[in-house]
């Protein structure tokens, strides 16, 4: 779920991944040039309105409920696995951030992980596996004012969910998030 009700903080639905597109060339599912187009203009930022889809489709000539037809067959059919935001929370006025790696009965996961999902503070929340030396399976991404105040939330996320066992790792410094660009010439080879 994309979640763009936290005042500007999801600029960004860049994280697009096409399954199997590049990976296979002899078997890519044949794309339309509005296919790729719309592939285009979802990898850019976007627009921070109560209808961004509205926004980009008018952009590219269409109305907005072809693009979302589009857009939904893109993904029915595997050519888009994922739509992911970027969070920017240097310009959003956070100035901690926190991977929290939570130790969670793996029947629970789901449960737990909807909770957290709600928590406004959390950016993301996805299961890994865990492995005999790092037994953490779920993890959630925290931001806040200072690094007292991510404690202090992930605190919360504990008592609403009772999981106990979990490490906060706060980042230190930020290395430079880029995403993958697709037809960035509205060329189907790139």
């Amino acid at each position: 779920m994309l979640r763009n009700d936290a005042g500007g903080l999801f600029a960004k639905s860049s994280e697009i991944i096409l399954d199997n597109y590049w990976k296979y060339p002899l078997n890519r599912p044949m794309l339309t040039d509005l296919e790729k187009k719309i592939i285009t203009a979802i990898q850019d930022d976007i627009p921070i309105t109560a209808r961004p889809y509205q926004v980009i489709s008018e952009s590219i000539g269409i109305s907005e409920t072809e693009f979302l037809k589009t857009l939904q067959n893109l993904c029915n059919r595997g050519v888009i696995r994922r739509l992911g935001a970027t969070l920017r929370h240097q310009k959003s006025g956070f100035e901690a951030n926190a991977m929290t790696a939570w130790k969670v009965e793996e029947d629970r996961v789901e449960e737990v992980g909807q909770k957290m999902a709600l928590f406004r503070e959390v950016s993301h929340c996805y299961r890994r596996n865990p492995s005999s030396r790092w037994p953490y399976n779920l993890y959630t991404m925290i931001h806040a004012r200072d690094e007292a105040a991510c404690v202090e939330i992930a605190g919360r996320l504990s008592r609403a969910t009772a999981v106990t066992s979990y490490k906060l790792l706060f980042s230190r410094r930020e290395l430079k998030k880029t995403s993958m660009e697709y037809f960035p010439n509205g060329d189907e080879d790139g």
